[in-house]
């Protein structure tokens, strides 16, 4: 997938979080990605890598 993603945009990620929801906020980016759950606020990092492998679609920005 291209890089068409952003710091502060919404992602879907294709398997959902525990607390039932798959829409995260990227909050930082570099070599490894952090995410934060929209409903339950639980952080996470991964690499790059498996960032993108585990993304279904971007949503936006937070504002849209």
């Amino acid at each position: 997938m291209k890089n068409n993603y952003k710091l502060n945009d919404l992602v879907e990620m294709k398997k959902n979080h525990a607390c039932g929801t798959n829409k995260w906020q990227i909050t930082r980016m570099g070599v490894d990605i952090k995410i934060k759950c929209v409903n339950c606020n639980r952080e996470i990092m991964m690499d790059r890598l498996e960032f993108e492998k585990k993304l279904k679609k971007v949503l936006g920005g937070q504002d849209e």
